[in-house]
């Protein structure tokens, strides 16, 4: 239960940062209700993983999960350039995601 709350968690981080990308600082109120929102369940989340997982592990499958769908999806979007080597380096981070669920 911890990993996929834990999961969920990283991606709710991805969903904040990128309504805090599109709230032009925090001054367009949908995008800054979702960036709250999200902020607040993702926060919670990853805190209850910490309970069963340890720190280091949660919070770096937390920023890993995270990091790599708010660049992916700002690829994706158009937003930032896509190169292979920044597909390749963003499969690497996931990697490192799964080996710390393996290795755990």
């Amino acid at each position: 239960m911890y990993w996929l709350v834990l999961i969920i968690s990283g991606v709710l981080e991805a969903v904040w940062a990128t309504a805090l990308s599109k709230s032009e600082g925090l001054t367009r109120l949908a995008p800054t209700v979702v960036f709250l929102t999200a902020l607040a369940a993702s926060m919670a989340g990853l805190a209850y993983a910490m309970r069963g997982l340890p720190v280091g592990t949660a919070y770096a499958v937390w920023v890993g999960i995270g990091a790599a769908l708010t660049a992916g999806y700002a690829m994706w979007s158009g937003q930032e350039p896509v190169s292979v080597l920044r597909v390749f380096l963003l499969l690497g981070i996931v990697g490192c995601v799964i080996g710390l669920k393996v290795t755990h």
